[in-house]
């Protein structure tokens, strides 16, 4: 059965799952819709580099035939997915969002990718991403500038801001990012949506252009707690087993740390007082809320450190692939890219020492607590074309170092959305993703 062009695509991976195992949709007719939805809107938004119309149509035509013949892969068969374009989808193009890519086009599937196609995914295309993944407005000059769903002109976040507007949008259920200081928990922020960054090798980056080999994971957005559940645990090879865990999780007696470093993030009153609002809604919901010092943490430091160790190691990739006068990429990316021989040898070994001490800090904090809270952003999404706030990944960046999973959970702010965050000690992926289930359901989302 058909759906109609215009029909509301923004349904969760679990709702589609029923329509199609019912009969009441079937993943074709979603794929057109979604596909239309794309052909109207996305001109405007710029989610989306290459749209994949004819392998997305085939693959649904094959979810089709296995839910005819009651054989699914799983809960992602027939889901429309799309994938931010600096993961290898084999035989379409992958650009990192950088001209010096633009005919690059992979053999072969990135790790993630295998995982979503031998779920029966419908891979819907590439999506929009700031160039070389080493910044987070999307504002993109050779694929243009990717506008936040939620308004006009505003910034979906980034550096995985096409996936977070895609998902936004209403384009496709949900979309891959990659995070390497907070590059989907950001654009999750500010498009009212949900990311997760995993521990660091959970989800492997085999196949993504890489940043910085250090930082970069895989992550996915989604429009549910539920369905960003059921995307990481594909992506974990279905290690998690969160199904079977969710009905016995409380908050009750959970010990969870807020970082007194934080006093020294600027935030603005809407994420100030969304966060005030997150942490008394986790203390009524019987979990001890308590101060907690990451001894080696200074977030504006170590987000200087994060971002020369990604200029570095991003410099090492991109000599060996484009040459040294760094072909192809735009002023701006190449600029960032030369720093760190111009700051030199000791304050990129500098660089790694803070982190080092940054991830044992955050280690010994967890001997003592259950989960770190958050705000994701110190601001919400705010217009193309202003002076970008520096301290952006001032609060995600922290999980990149320690190389621990993240949860980045949609609240309700004053104008548009904000987001709140939850992280976990590395390997504690499936708590982390667990407890966020009934945080969600006690906060007050967007």
């Amino acid at each position: 059965m058909a759906i109609a062009a215009d029909h509301p695509v923004g349904l969760s991976i679990a709702s589609l799952a029923d329509g199609y195992r019912s009969g009441t949709v079937d993943p074709a007719g979603v794929t057109e819709a979604c596909l239309t939805r794309i052909a109207r809107d996305d001109p405007a938004l710029r989610a989306f580099i290459t749209v994949a119309g004819d392998s997305a149509r085939e693959q649904a035509q094959e979810s089709r035939r296995r839910f005819t013949e009651g054989r699914p892969l799983g809960p992602l068969d027939g889901i429309p997915i799309g994938i931010k374009d600096n993961i290898n989808v084999a035989g379409l193009p992958c650009t990192a969002g950088t001209a010096a890519f633009r005919t690059r086009i992979p053999e072969h599937d990135a790790r993630a990718v295998t995982r979503l196609k031998q779920g029966g995914a419908v891979l819907l295309g590439k999506l929009n991403m700031h160039e070389g993944a080493l910044g987070a407005t999307t504002d993109n000059l050779m694929y243009g500038r990717c506008i936040n769903p939620l308004r006009p002109g505003y910034t979906p976040g980034g550096s995985s801001g096409g996936s977070a507007a895609a998902v936004a949008a209403g384009f496709c259920a949900a979309a891959l990012g990659s995070d390497t200081m907070g590059s989907v928990r950001v654009p999750a922020a500010y498009c009212g949506v949900y990311g997760f960054k995993p521990s660091h090798d959970a989800a492997r980056s085999d196949g993504v252009v890489p940043l910085s080999f250090t930082l970069d994971c895989v992550g996915p957005l989604a429009s549910t707690i539920e369905d960003l559940a059921i995307l990481a645990d594909v992506l974990h090879e279905g290690s998690l087993r969160l199904a079977d865990r969710r009905e016995d999780v409380s908050l009750a007696g959970c010990r969870i740390g807020v970082p007194r470093q934080l006093a020294s993030v600027a935030l603005t009153p809407p994420v100030a007082s969304a966060f005030a609002r997150f942490l008394d809604a986790l203390r009524d919901a019987g979990a001890g809320v308590t101060s907690v010092d990451l001894l080696h943490w200074d977030p504006m430091k170590a987000r200087r450190a994060g971002l020369l160790i990604s200029e570095a190691e991003g410099a090492a990739y991109y000599r060996r692939a484009v040459g040294a006068d760094f072909a192809g990429l735009s002023p701006e990316f190449a600029a960032m890219l030369r720093f760190p021989e111009r700051a030199g040898l000791d304050r990129v070994i500098d660089a790694y020492a803070l982190i080092d001490a940054v991830r044992q800090s955050y280690l010994d904090a967890f001997s003592e607590l259950d989960f770190l809270a958050l705000p994701t952003t110190p601001q919400p999404s705010f217009p193309h074309g202003v002076e970008v706030p520096v301290n952006q990944a001032d609060c995600t960046a922290l999980a990149n170092f320690a190389r621990a999973p993240a949860i980045s959970l949609p609240v309700r702010g004053d104008d548009l959305p904000v987001g709140m965050q939850l992280m976990a000690a590395p390997g504690d992926d499936c708590r982390l993703l667990s407890i966020a289930a009934p945080v969600d359901r006690i906060i007050a989302r967007p």
